[in-house]
């Protein structure tokens, strides 16, 4: 397979799919033309301009740094149509009408290049019909590229070929959206709504009717059918509102266009509650209301018996809430033997599910993993539909189905195909397997993909049944693991060389049993390895890409030790924390810390003691103890005080001169600030320029490994330690705390606030010394360890940790 250099992507339509599919190109670094229709006045380009703008005050941010907008060029058909020919990869992404995308396809398509590859975001429309009128060579080049809503977060793309699409081009795109994009692509057979959103949407419409049918409310089905399934939190009817019901309407009525000869046809009539809000204008989010409406800060939730919004509040019934912890197999039973309603309810759907997708699997996808993974990334279900099968037993379960289709209770009247129950399936339990993942079209069990892109992950996402997968927690050779921590090597050839460390605590905190078993982990790497990885198994958690690296230091496993000697109580912990910080920035091999996730408080002090940073795009960082009340005492203000001097000596800058290098910091500190990706954290300083970003999770493990044996091989020696680092001293503390003052005056913060981001300032500052006064590094931890245990031994901080132990919530007094 040729490589594809991807130098420039245009996209075309600035709506709001094409907008921050280019936005995310910028985040990936990749540079973009997007274009729009010519404005009637003002500039050309004012459509294109408008877009670019609103892309910088939505919420979830498209860009990881607002900024980076100034990276894309806006375009007009009219005036830059000639660029085309610089792009390497041309993506629509305008309204979804066929006749609308024909035309702009003819006025496009002189002007691409003789060899990039040209894409369409269509949701749901077939790709062989956009391709008509073109010439062989542009056919070949032209498939479908389905990105999901919003492009930046949500993890799955769809790739759809047509018959004339050749292979190569899959797998050059493929590759480029798998690595650099950061994406999980899922190739789908070219029928309407692909996969996701056929089976997702056939899923909703699913819930709607046997919602309907037990007479359940919008609010009680989402309670149902969210979390408690393993699914996302917005749950059936909320996410419904975020997507749009407009949109979703539309997606129901390609199904209904498309597939009249679909034996679950019924089923894709646009339920009259859903065409009732769209002809009032309540689409959802975006209106202010639809199955839901905020009347002031009270959420409402539709009657659909009445019409009128009603308090909410419906929730699972304790029974059904018990029989949803059991085991898959023994859940589904009792669901289904259970005559509550929500019990049936949710019997019903999981059976309407599983009975679409083995009708329908050979006519929508290569093989069941697609189906599965698609509906994961897509759809933020923690397994997907033939995984929860598989996992309460294959057998069983469509004797279940079977069972209720001959006798009239399911959505449709089609039988479960043969392969079902007879045959390799039924022998391995299951469509996923030792062999692969079954392919109904081709009747047998169909192997990973094999790109090389995929060499770069060393976890791929395993499917339940998938006995072949490699398994985080025992994959590879462990030198010793304890209720802490693991740490292990990769045996495989070649990959044998760095010592992985993956932490075993809640939300991977380090109390004193990691941070004894971390210094162990790398007295072993310098005994016979390369360099440390620290990286933890969670991240590889999807639907949600992503963390926790670590939520910092375990609180909870240091009160027994409060409780016993007050605050003076918990100064060894600390002390103990800020060594381990020292141990692992001095250790005789580099020690790299493979981010993902949340990395806050110790998260983000042992990031930045690490040699070197490997962060995924979606890594929020920060220094949070003052949400707790207490100051930062792992040594990241001293690192923010190192790094000041450091700035303030490249520029010659005096040492009156040093609070402007340290404002940042402080103010990250002071105010708890959490980046809102990896590339913020570069610029709020978390992140050095010569960190690395990566775009897909499942490539953070192999990259840092990389990037701990390039260390090595460049001749790894730790950095000497410093002890003449000059410091702000007390005349920018004065300065920071007479700002302070105003603020506190200004009620602005509060008088407790004041006093922790006063300890900060001192901290950072160096202490009451003068201005340029040269102190060590013990010096600094010392004086973050002192404001540390004092502000512990104040009530008002213990009222803030001890509401973060009960609430999860900040507590302000």
């Amino acid at each position: 397979m040729s490589n594809l250099n991807i130098r420039k992507v245009a996209v075309l339509g600035a709506g709001v799919m094409g907008a921050q599919i280019a936005a995310h190109l910028i985040n990936a670094r990749v540079p973009v033309l997007l274009f729009d229709l010519p404005a009637k006045e003002g500039p050309k380009n004012a459509i294109a301009l408008k877009a670019i703008e609103t892309l910088k005050k939505l919420s979830p941010a498209p860009f990881g740094v607002k900024d980076d907008a100034q990276y894309i060029t806006p375009a007009n058909y009219e005036d830059d149509i000639a660029k085309l020919a610089q792009c390497d990869v041309v993506i629509e992404a305008i309204a979804e009408r066929m006749d609308w995308k024909h035309d702009l396809y003819k006025k496009v398509a002189p002007h691409i290049g003789p060899n990039a590859i040209f894409a369409t975001n269509t949701s749901g429309l077939s790709i062989t019909e956009l391709s008509e009128g073109f010439d062989d060579n542009l056919k070949a080049r032209f498939c479908g590229v389905h990105f999901f809503n919003p492009p930046r977060y949500m993890h799955l793309v769809e790739l759809i070929p047509t018959t004339h699409t050749k292979p190569e081009i899959l797998d050059q795109l493929e590759s480029f959206l798998t690595s650099v994009v950061g994406k999980g692509a899922v190739r789908a057979k070219d029928t309407p709504n692909f996969i996701a959103n056929r089976v997702g949407v056939f899923s909703i419409l699913a819930v709607i009717a046997e919602a309907k049918k037990f007479g359940l409310r919008f609010d009680e089905v989402d309670d149902l059918t969210g979390a408690r399934l393993g699914r996302a939190k917005s749950a059936t009817f909320r996410t419904a509102d975020v997507v749009g019901l407009d949109t979703m309407q539309h997606v129901i009525r390609t199904m209904q266009d498309n597939l009249k000869d679909d034996p679950f046809f019924p089923v894709y009539e646009t339920p009259a509650v859903l065409a009732g809000l769209v002809a009032k204008g309540a689409l959802g989010q975006k209106t202010g209301g639809g199955f839901y409406r905020k009347e002031g800060k009270t959420i409402k939730v539709l009657d659909a018996s009445t019409g009128e919004y009603v308090d909410g509040g419906g929730k699972a019934d304790e029974l059904v809430g018990r029989i949803l912890k059991r085991p898959p197999a023994e859940r589904l039973k009792l669901l289904r033997e259970t005559q509550h309603p929500q019990a049936q309810f949710l019997w019903s759907i999981f059976r309407d599910v599983f009975h679409y997708i083995g009708v329908h699997l050979a006519s929508i996808a290569d093989n069941a993993r697609d189906v599965d993974l698609a509906i994961r990334w897509g759809f933020g279900w923690n397994e997907g539909p033939f995984e929860g099968w598989q996992a309460a037993g294959w057998k069983q379960v469509a004797e279940w189905v079977r069972e209720d289709i001959d006798a009239g209770k399911a959505l449709s009247n089609a039988p479960l195909p043969a392969w079902v129950f007879d045959g390799p399936v039924a022998a391995n339990g299951g469509v996923h397997g030792a062999e692969g993942s079954w392919s109904a079209a081709e009747a047998r069990f169909v192997p990973r993909s094999n790109l090389p892109v995929y060499e770069r992950q060393v976890f791929r996402a395993a499917l339940v049944g998938e006995t072949s997968a490699r398994d985080p927690k025992t994959f590879g050779k462990t030198l010793f693991e304890n209720e802490h921590l693991r740490a292990w090597v990769d045996e495989r050839a070649g990959e044998d060389d760095v010592v992985i460390v993956s932490y075993k605590s809640k939300m991977n905190t380090m109390g004193p049993g990691v941070l004894d078993s971390l210094v162990k982990a790398i007295d072993i790497a310098e005994d016979g390895y390369k360099g440390v990885v620290i990286w933890q198994p969670t991240s590889l958690k999807l639907g949600t890409p992503g963390g926790p690296f670590s939520a910092g230091a375990n609180l909870e496993e240091a009160m027994p030790a409060f409780m016993m000697g007050g605050a003076k109580g918990i100064e060894p912990f600390v002390k103990k924390f800020q060594d381990t910080m020292l141990r692992v920035k001095y250790a005789n091999v580099p020690v790299v810390a493979a981010v993902s996730g949340i990395a806050l408080g110790g998260g983000c002090e042992i990031m930045l003691h690490s040699a070197k940073r490997v962060a995924h795009i979606e890594s929020y960082v920060g220094l949070v103890e003052v949400g707790v009340g207490l100051v930062p005492a792992g040594g990241g203000l001293k690192e923010a005080a190192l790094r000041a001097a450091d700035a303030a000596q490249a520029v010659g800058a005096a040492p009156s001169d040093l609070l402007k290098f340290l404002q940042k910091s402080f103010e990250n500190a002071a105010m708890a600030k959490v980046s809102g990706s990896a590339l913020e954290a570069r610029a709020m300083g978390y992140l050095k320029p010569s960190d690395t970003i990566v775009f897909n999770v499942f490539e953070l493990l192999d990259t840092a490994k990389k990037e701990a044996r390039a260390l090595s091989a460049a001749g790894w020696r730790p950095p000497l330690r410093a002890t003449q680092i000059p410091v702000a001293g007390r005349s920018a503390i004065s300065t920071i705390k007479a700002s302070l003052v105003n603020m506190r005056d200004g009620r602005f913060i509060s008088d407790h606030d004041f006093l922790i981001a006063g300890r900060i300032a001192e901290a950072v500052c160096g202490g009451d010394v003068e201005a340029g006064s040269l102190v060590d590094e013990a010096w600094l931890l010392t004086l973050e360890r002192r404001a540390f245990v004092d502000l512990l031994g104040t009530q008002k901080t213990q009222e803030r940790i001890m509401g973060m132990l009960q609430t999860g919530k900040p507590v302000r007094n």
